[in-house]
């Protein structure tokens, strides 16, 4: 089932930190990564991602199971640039017919297969470690943002699971009644257009009936609100931030001195 609660120990060092300092943390490492051209930039990060996870109290099955299908695009991206890159310089490793890949073309590729895995990383390992409520009131505290937009924001996060056990409810209540696409491709592509048209009509009247609620509740009030749950910017949280700068930092320089460093264009 679709969950967006934190799958971390609560009592873990990065659990506990501000969730700006973890979203302006995952920013310097993941914009360091997508900038970078070179392959060792991308790799000495994702090792300092990998490091950090013991720190973050995330188990491995369970954040496995929220990368799958992000290394698998990264996995995807490194093959297709490969097989499929526009200029193929560097030694002939594989030759047939019309399918040839060189050496720069591989090394090209897994950097571009190794930015995506850093920038997934990074965002599960700080959103996966971040409980909603708090990012939201670190917004409103930290940075400042409108209540009502940060708010509304909140709300519909929230709405998330509900949208993914809808279509579970809408797709069950179909198949009762006989409605499946079976083999035929075009059958299957109308009953996934129509199931989804189905998802967005009852996504539109709960989000109406959601704003009536909160406006009735005084979130269109234009008093300043106060906040339950107080968010500050410790020492630890000055040093989380100073860490993933220093990382990127460190990771440029490695790969400079080692004459592999690229800024991508």
């Amino acid at each position: 089932m679709l969950t967006i609660e934190p799958i971390c120990d609560p009592r873990a060092p990065i659990a506990r930190a501000n969730p700006v300092a973890k979203l302006f943390a995952v920013a310097a490492v993941s914009t360091t990564a997508l900038l970078a051209g070179d392959w060792l930039t991308p790799l000495l990060l994702l090792a300092a991602l990998i490091a950090v996870v013991p720190f973050a109290g995330i188990r491995l099955g369970p954040l496995l199971r929220r990368l799958r299908w992000l290394l698998v695009a990264a996995g995807t991206v490194a093959v297709v640039n490969t097989v499929f890159a526009a200029e193929k310089t560097g030694t002939v490793l594989f030759s047939a017919g019309p399918l040839e890949i060189t050496s720069d073309a591989s090394i090209d590729g897994v950097a571009l297969g190794l930015r995506v895995c850093v920038a997934a990383t990074a965002g599960v390992l700080g959103f996966a470690t971040t409980d909603p409520t708090d990012l939201a009131d670190a917004f409103t505290q930290q940075l400042r943002t409108s209540p009502r937009f940060t708010i509304g924001s909140l709300a519909a996060l929230r709405m998330l699971p509900l949208l993914g056990a809808e279509w579970q409810q809408i797709t069950t209540a179909r198949r009762a009644r006989g409605m499946e696409g079976g083999r035929n491709p075009v059958r299957r592509a109308r009953l996934f257009a129509s199931t989804m048209f189905t998802l967005l009509v009852g996504a539109m009247r709960r989000a109406g009936r959601l704003a009536d609620a909160m406006d009735a509740r005084g979130f269109d009030s234009e008093i300043p609100r106060t906040h339950a749950r107080i968010q500050r910017m410790r020492r630890t949280d000055w040093l989380l931030l100073a860490g993933a700068i220093t990382v990127a930092i460190a990771a440029v320089a490695v790969s400079f001195a080692y004459g592999t460093f690229d800024l991508l264009a």
